[in-house]
């Protein structure tokens, strides 16, 4: 743990010296890196007392610089913090949590360029694990967080953890919505930031329609509005302008740079138009966008699954289909060398990601697809009509075919039907999961009943493994579950309850079946001298 508070200290304070050095106008040129480095590890040593850097000069200043821009908060002075500052940005965070040690130096950076800018926005910083009563308080009930206190009212920030969205967010929630950019100059140094940004071009910067652009401004939290009265100015902003006296267009950092607002200048039309077009052609997954992704307004999702070199070849491909459904459907890419990021979607499918795979999802209704052709353009936008016009058959897991059946016959995804549903038999099926305590115990008592009940023709036993198995008509919430499948209705499911005796669950089936004892022990006269041995061995028990 020490070593991760050391790499986290290190890690933000070495953003923030680099990033205040910039906005102070600094020159670091002159100072020893190794220095600077091991006045930053030292901080984690001392908690929050100043880092010795020997030698003096501009190094030390700068770093006495970065401790003094942000507030470190403890038990007694946070609820006072947020009391005293009229905008208070706060970063809460623990010191072995991965996550926030990404975040801060991005917080750092965010908290430098908001003060170049002049905002009156204080920056605070508080170790909700050290601190856990102060962070409790301030309302940082996870790690990390960051938030807004404006005149004391908290707003979270659930935006990506970068530096140009939080500043964005800052800005919009403090009273600067919209960047007015009224000269060639001014345009082309906002361009070298390389974000997204909607623009909004407007005779006299007034009027309902520029009230309404306003209002979006405000209300869309992450990309950044701006806008301009002047043709010029706008053409070096969106090259393909035309000559309308009002316009509005979303310009992207990608290949597919620039889209034109055709709607109404109404609020909500603003906001849906930037809040479909703000994605690139192609989506790289990654921890920081991953939140957005799922709540992107754009519910059908496609997903390819390939290794950096795979995709390479894949790319122009997925791009070439992403084009004709622009905000009808989001195209992802997952790198399955980042294991956490691929493993748990692949997971889903019971999919290793061996070879390049492209799924999809529709998160209104929660279901999934599986690609089975070949990657190629025309399989692709096949595939991706039939999931835009609702014909695309959903994907559900299964292992592979049994070949064998045994007593107890296992079934999978792909024979539930033709094992249960479609079946002559009454059947009783076992759904269980390998690792399910009490699964155990219930299997025994259900390969117990199989022997008792095997004479009888219309009765058979099964089980299937619900965790990596699945099918449109089982639904299984906990495990065991046991599922009794009359002949004459399969529609219909009687539920065992699993807290039933081995005894009582043979004298349910008798009774659900009609099956009579006569009927048993006729069935078990069989030559078979170790079957009827076992039989009666289990019948003893029930």
């Amino acid at each position: 743990m020490r070593a991760t508070r050391r790499l986290l200290a290190a890690a933000a304070l070495l953003a923030a010296l680099l990033a205040v050095s910039a906005a102070a106008k600094l020159d670091l040129d002159d100072v020893d890196d190794s220095e600077v480095l091991e006045a930053l590890l030292a901080v984690d040593d001392e908690e929050e007392a100043a880092p010795p850097v020997s030698g003096g000069g501009g190094g030390a200043e700068a770093v006495r610089r970065t401790q003094s821009m942000v507030l470190v908060l403890d038990n007694d002075n946070a609820a006072r913090a947020v009391q005293d500052h009229p905008e208070l940005l706060l970063l809460g965070y623990a010191p072995w949590c991965e996550r926030s040690a990404q975040l801060m130096p991005r917080f750092a950076e965010a908290a430098a360029a908001l003060r170049a800018m002049g905002s009156a926005v204080s920056f605070a910083k508080l170790d909700g694990e050290r601190f856990p009563k102060a962070a409790a308080a301030v309302g940082v009930n996870g790690f990390p967080s960051v938030l807004l206190f404006v005149n004391g009212t908290e707003h979270p920030y659930t935006g990506l953890h970068t530096k140009d969205a939080i500043v964005t967010w800052v800005r919009k929630k403090t009273g600067t919505p919209v960047i007015r950019l009224e000269s060639r100059d001014s345009a082309e140094e906002f361009l070298k930031k390389g974000q997204t940004f909607a623009l909004g071009v407007f005779k006299d910067y007034e009027g309902a329609d520029h009230e309404e652009f306003v209002k979006a401004a405000t209300a869309e939290n992450e990309v950044q509005f701006v806008e301009t009265n002047d043709r010029n100015v706008a053409k070096i902003l969106f090259p393909g302008i035309a000559s309308e006296e009002q316009f509005l267009g979303l310009v992207k950092n990608e290949p597919e740079k620039f889209e034109k607002f055709d709607g109404s200048f109404e609020e909500k039309e603003i906001i849906q138009f930037v809040e479909l077009n703000k994605f690139p052609l192609i989506t790289v997954f990654t921890d920081l966008n991953s939140a957005k992704v799922y709540s992107s307004p754009i519910k059908l999702q496609v997903f390819t699954f390939a290794e950096a070199y795979d995709f390479e070849d894949l790319e122009s491909i997925v791009q070439e289909v992403a084009r004709g459904f622009k905000t009808k459907i989001m195209f992802i890419y997952v790198d399955t060398a980042e294991e956490n990021l691929a493993k748990p979607f692949l997971t889903l499918y019971g999919l290793e990601g061996d070879k390049p795979t492209v799924t999809a999802f529709d998160t209104s209704k929660g279901t999934k697809y599986l690609l089975e052709a070949d990657i190629n353009t025309k399989n692709l936008k096949e595939f991706c009509l039939s999931l835009l016009d609702g014909t695309l058959p959903p994907y559900f897991r299964s292992e592979p075919v049994p070949q064998e059946k045994g007593l107890v016959e296992k079934v999978v995804g792909r024979t539930l039907d033709s094992s249960v549903l479609q079946s002559p038999h009454n059947v009783l099926l076992e759904a269980y999961a390998p690792w399910c305590v009490d699964c155990e115990a219930i299997s025994k008592n259900i390969e117990k009943l199989a022997k008792h009940f095997s004479g009888l023709d219309n009765l058979k036993f099964a089980r299937i493994d619900a965790s990596v198995n699945e099918h449109p008509k089982l639904q299984v919430n906990n495990y065991p579950t046991l599922l009794l499948y009359p002949a004459e209705d399969k529609t219909n499911p009687i539920k065992l309850s699993k807290k039933l005796s081995l005894k009582d669950m043979a004298r349910f089936i008798k009774e659900k079946l009609q099956i009579l004892d006569v009927e048993i022990k006729e069935k078990l006269q069989a030559p078979d001298v170790e079957t009827v041995a076992a039989a009666d061995n289990v019948k003893d028990e029930l």
